[in-house]
């Protein structure tokens, strides 16, 4: 309560209604597997597209494993299928595992090239062995990351003007690189009248000087020099143009372009370093450039100025064909090609195929992998590892089945998750049979066959493991009609067949041991046609049924966190009862809870009759919560009998 000493009028906000549940998103995923590029080890912002898919984790080509080279890379295909059947939001979490201990899979380069290039030994000390050269490697592991990079030298416009009185210049920042050049250099002038420096800006003498270095010296030129063989003056037919550079990544055909930065390393714009290495630093400061940028720029331990960097760019195009750089930057008629070094990067790999190891993840202080990385994500409900099990029955078998126990553990310590399980490429209904045997859990949901897709380039017919199509119809069931309702006699957008075509009576045998089946249906197309756990326990049988616990339960832990160390009596037992009954009801209204009156669907109760002394001594709150969710018509039944002419009822 506010005090009040002076006299006056007084006005307040104040609430006068109960705090309110919003019902949290259902349809968020988590897949996890290898992929052709991007981060591992750090989670890239919520990917809403294929197209975002594919910028920061390469395409569909083939993955070349050390162990399994031309392996389907199934994780672009279940991110295809998942957006193609209605999926909204998804995270990815790369999974990578080196070919052997002293080969990282990261793609490297050196300008000037050395045959002797060292490309596993660290950024460190590689700038350390080639100390006048500059670096530079994909910024992730992969195959895609051997890719061409281009650097062009750009000359902008004259910058130099004047007032008759002095000299000004538009648009220099601190340590720009600047041609600096005499048309008509007057007479005593020092050497280096058409040459490269740097732009300094001295406090001292409010005055700009176009040095060699970062140090002062004797032949510094100034904008507004006293003496005149040190001075910069349109009079004297001066020209002053600043140099930048474009990188060009060419990445197997995606091209990315960044124009006209500075080769300064210590470059400023606006008080922020912008300079190419910047730019392309190893620990971007926003973690977006570290995400999207696909190669890392580590000049050597010497290079310290923007002339020295473009110095060992000129060397690199030099010991390429003997042609100089400067010379073209110098000619008026130049062209891109002309002005311009390139470098291919060299020796990526995909690595081996991941482990369990590999998708269990670890936390470490610099990054979290695998399934760990999706345990600081909340707004996850589905979690699935597309292709893990391919080749369960072979020699891939154990760490097969140990990723399939990995995902639904993971679902299980997540409590509000639940795992889509792939069967097995090719499997016998005796095998997923097997499988299913092997695992009890409510938190986990298992489906057969694989799905029979054409390829988007080939147009081939391909076998897919579901648990794309099957994340992308939880989704779209969701956000069409409500989590409460069961995914099943869905469409399958994506499907042209199925890996085995199932009918009634082979299905009659997979079901009630919860194998969800995929079907065809004359006149109703391929559709999912189960929606069952694989639980022993009757009570959690459904996928709906566990899916909107999770959502009633996370719903009411995210809109309930306010009650935390508020006064434990009677007004906050009332606010807790109102802002819950008024969640469910309106669950009830959208007809997901079971009941003709909201007293039949729903009991919620925080009074004395839920908590002891003891329970109010030691800062508990205890509210009981009982729900009647809506359970699918699984088995719809008609009985039908003769009727008779002369029978009334």
């Amino acid at each position: 309560m506010p005090r009040y000493q002076l006299p006056g009028v007084y006005v307040e906000e104040t609430s006068s209604r109960a705090k309110s549940i919003e019902g949290v998103a259902t349809n968020t995923t988590g897949f996890v597997g290898p992929a052709r590029y991007g981060p591992v080890g750090r989670l890239q912002e919520r990917v809403t597209s294929l197209t975002e898919f594919e910028r920061i984790y390469g395409d569909k080509s083939l993955l070349a494993f050390a162990d399994q080279p031309n392996s389907q890379n199934y994780l672009w295909h279940a991110v295809r299928n998942f957006f193609d059947e209605g999926g909204q939001r998804l995270y990815i979490s790369r999974v990578f595992k080196p070919g052997d201990s002293a080969d990282d899979g990261i793609a490297r380069g050196l300008l000037p090239a050395s045959s002797g290039l060292m490309s596993h030994i660290g950024d460190d000390l590689l700038a350390a062995a080639y100390p006048d050269s500059i670096l530079v490697r994909a910024r992730f592991p992969g195959v895609a990351g051997n890719i061409r990079v281009r650097f062009t030298l750009r000359r902008g416009p004259n910058i130099l003007t004047s007032d008759r009185r002095k000299s000004m210049v538009h648009g220099l920042n601190e340590n720009d690189v600047v041609w600096l050049r005499y048309t008509a250099p007057p007479v005593g002038s020092l050497p280096g009248s058409d040459e490269l420096r740097i732009a300094k800006f001295d406090h001292d003498r409010a005055e700009w000087r176009f040095a060699r270095s970062n140090a002062d010296t004797a032949d510094d030129q100034w904008l507004n020099g006293v003496d005149p063989t040190h001075r910069v003056h349109p009079e004297n037919g001066c020209e002053i143009r600043i140099v930048t550079v474009d990188v060009i990544v060419d990445q197997g055909g995606h091209v990315e372009a960044w124009n006209n930065l500075s080769s300064h390393p210590r470059h400023l714009q606006r008080a922020t370093f912008d300079s190419i290495v910047d730019q392309f630093a190893p620990d971007p400061k926003h973690p977006r450039v570290a995400d999207t940028s696909p190669i890392v720029i580590v000049p050597g331990n010497i290079i310290d100025t923007g002339l020295q960097f473009i110095d060992a760019l000129v060397r690199g195009r030099r010991a390429q064909d003997g042609h100089e750089l400067l010379d073209q930057l110098r000619a008026p008629g130049s062209s891109d090609d002309e002005r311009s070094v390139e470098l291919r990067l060299e020796n990526g790999n995909d690595g081996a195929k991941p482990t369990a190891n590999e998708y269990r993840g670890e936390n470490t202080e610099s990054s979290k992998t695998g399934l760990v990385a999706f345990e600081t994500l909340e707004d996850i409900s589905i979690v699935a590892a597309p292709g893990a099990v391919f080749d369960l029955n072979g020699t891939y078998g154990v760490e097969a089945q140990s990723i399939v126990q990995l995902l639904i553990s993971h679902a299980e310590h997540m409590k509000y998750r639940i795992a889509v399980l792939d069967s097995v490429n090719g499997q016998t209904i005796d095998g997923v049979l097997n499988m299913r045997s092997r695992h009890d859990s409510s938190y986990a949901a298992l489906y057969y066959p694989w799905v029979i897709a054409l390829d988007p380039v080939t147009g081939a017919k391909i076998p897919l493991p579901p648990s794309g199509f099957v994340a992308g119809i939880y989704a779209r069931n969701d956000l069409e009609r409500g989590v409460y309702k069961a995914p099943a006699s869905e469409v399958v957008r994506g499907a042209v067949g199925f890996e085995m075509m199932l009918n009634k009576a082979q299905q009659d045998g997979l079901n009630p041991e919860g194998v969800n089946c995929f079907r065809f249906f004359e006149g109703s197309g391929f559709r999912l046609w189960g929606a069952r756990t694989i639980t022993s326990d009757p009570e959690w049988k459904y996928v709906n049924l566990r899916r909107y616990f999770a959502y009633i339960e996370r719903s009411i832990d995210k809109g309930t966190q306010w009650t935390v160390f508020e006064p434990n009596g009677e007004t906050l037992w009332a606010s807790v009862r109102r802002a819950v009954e008024d969640f469910l009801l309106s669950e009830w209204r959208n007809g997901a809870l079971f009941g003709d009156k909201p007293e039949e669907a729903f009991l919620v109760k925080c009074d004395r009759t839920t908590m002891t002394q003891d329970d109010l001594d030691n800062g508990r709150l205890i509210c009981l919560i009982g729900v009647a969710p809506v359970k699918p018509a699984e088995f719809v039944i008609f009985r039908i009998g003769q009727w008779t002419a002369d029978r009334n009822s």
